[in-house]
C-alpha cells in the first residue's frame, strides 16, 4: 500500500479570498471541520506565490524520510524542486516534479 495523501495546496497569482492571517499568509482549510460525507476529508492550504511565479496545484504524501523520498523520486525520473526544508518548526517537506512535470509534495510532521 502506498503512503497516504495528507494535504493539498493551491498556489496562484491572485483571485483567492481566504483568511491567511498567519506568519506565512497561508490560508488553511481544515478537513476535520469540513468533512466529506464519508469522513475522509484532508486539509489543505491556499496562498499567493512569489512575484513572477505562475503557481501550482499539488498534494502532499506523508513519508518518514524526506531526503530518502526525494532521492527515490529522482532515481525514478523525477526532478527535485525543493527540500528537505523545515517550516515553522511544524513540518519538514520537499517537492519534486514527476517525469511529466506535475509537482508532488512529501511531508513529515516533526513529531513523527
Amino acid at each position: 500500500m502506498g503512503q497516504p495523501v495528507v494535504h493539498f495546496e493551491v498556489i496562484g497569482k491572485d483571485g483567492w479570498e481566504i483568511n491567511g492571517d498567519n506568519p506565512m499568509n497561508y490560508g488553511m482549510v481544515d478537513g476535520k471541520k469540513n468533512p466529506a460525507p464519508d469522513g475522509m476529508s484532508i486539509g489543505g492550504g491556499i496562498a499567493a506565490g512569489p512575484n513572477g511565479y505562475d503557481g501550482h496545484v499539488t498534494f502532499y504524501v506523508a513519508v518518514e524520510d524526506i531526503e530518502e523520498a526525494l532521492v527515490k523520486a529522482e532515481r525514478l525520473g523525477g526532478t527535485r524542486v525543493m527540500g528537505p526544508e523545515k517550516v515553522m518548526d511544524m513540518v519538514e517537506l520537499g517537492q519534486f516534479k514527476d517525469p511529466e512535470g506535475h509537482v508532488i509534495g512529501v511531508v513529515k510532521p516533526l513529531d513523527m
